[in-house]
């Protein structure tokens, strides 16, 4: 085990005590069946953060699938997505890769620019590209989930839930599994720069084999994690956790128990309905997360060391070293886009009538 209960218990009481209060969402699905094994709130509305991601990619296979590109196709870095915050690879405004490793990025290393740069490469412009995102949203039957952006930073219109998100995760794998690789990656290099990836169950969780992180201060600390034994593969996803322990304990622990589960009796995903209690709108976590307390408390109770401190009795500590995989610019030698470029201005809308009111001269 990473930590003794000896050790964590007066350290870090105060933390989890804030972690158990403003516990989020979460889904535990068994992927072969589709069953709901364990679910929390599974309709309640959140800011996606990075699992955003995940649409991104799902809209660029459907891309892929249809022809329009192909994964050695080139991805431009404009000066828009090269002034997107962080995290971001940096890359200059004018620079070229490809599908495949703009991919590799966004599911590792979660670059927001790369994001961008994939949405305007894929279909001409941000705009339209989260045109598509809502368009698969509406066909995958993610019926309360919203996208404004392709990154996932946050925009107070993009919100989902954790059973929309489940909804999402299951069809990349059903429709896509070629393309599985891809969420199972330990880290990139980019030239002298190892990027490790921050799912944290990877290579600490027996048998864990995926998918994608996300994180801002308004959504909390959030993880769709997959794991696979003796043939049964599972899917728990967390949201609006207040660290990075807290997402990776919840999910290692929804997972064990999935595990030691058969779920014969347990729902189907597309049964689950609301239970008219939800909340109007999403949470914003921005309070309690992001303030001098609550990191204060967080390095605390890390240490000196700074590692995270798992308490989930399921996490072990690494046996060997990531698996990296190179990345770099270069090598698009695929079909460019063809999808129409247009600005990413807002569509004008009809003002209403109205009588200007007197000025004086010079106002």
């Amino acid at each position: 085990m990473l930590f003794s209960t000896a050790l964590l218990a007066g350290a870090v009481s105060s933390l989890f005590t804030i972690a158990a209060a403003q516990a989020g969402p979460s889904v535990l699905i068994d992927l072969a069946t589709g069953k709901v094994l364990e679910q929390q709130d599974a309709f309640d509305p959140w800011y996606p953060a990075s699992l955003t991601k995940l649409m991104t990619v799902m809209v660029t296979f459907r891309a892929i699938k249809a022809g329009e590109i192909a994964l050695d196709s080139p991805v431009r870095v404009s000066e828009r997505a090269s002034k997107e915050p962080p995290s971001k690879m940096g890359y200059k405004p004018g620079s070229v890769l490809t599908v495949d490793n703009a991919v590799k990025i966004l599911m590792v290393k979660s670059a927001n620019d790369v994001a961008t740069a994939l949405a305007e490469s894929v279909a001409g412009s941000r705009n339209a590209f989260v045109a598509r995102m809502n368009g698969e949203a509406l066909r995958l039957g993610m019926s309360r989930t919203r996208f404004a952006n392709a990154h996932g930073l946050h925009a107070e219109e993009q919100v989902t839930t954790a059973r929309d998100l489940a909804v999402l995760a299951m069809a990349l794998r059903n429709e896509f599994p070629q393309y599985a690789h891809y969420f199972s990656l330990e880290a990139l290099q980019s030239g002298n720069t190892v990027m490790e990836n921050h799912n944290d169950l990877m290579m600490r969780f027996a048998g864990a084999n995926g998918m994608k992180t996300g994180y801002t201060c308004p959504s909390g600390f959030n993880l769709i994690a997959t794991a696979t034994r003796g043939g049964r593969s599972l899917m728990a996803v967390v949201i609006g956790e207040p660290t990075v322990e807290a997402r990776a304990d919840k999910a290692a622990n929804l997972l064990e128990r999935g595990f030691a589960t058969s779920g014969d009796t347990a729902p189907y995903l597309g049964q689950l309905r609301p239970t008219g209690r939800e909340a109007a709108g999403a949470v914003n976590l921005r309070p309690v997360i992001c303030t001098e307390a609550h990191w204060k408390a967080v390095t605390e109770a890390r240490g000196p060391a700074g590692k995270p401190l798992y308490t989930s009795p399921y996490l072990s500590e690494p046996t060997r070293e990531p698996t990296v995989v190179a990345v770099s610019l270069g090598g698009a030698t695929g079909p460019e886009s063809t999808a129409p470029r247009y600005a990413d201005v807002p569509i004008p809308t009809p003002r209403p009538a109205y009588t200007p009111a007197a000025v004086a001269e010079g106002g």
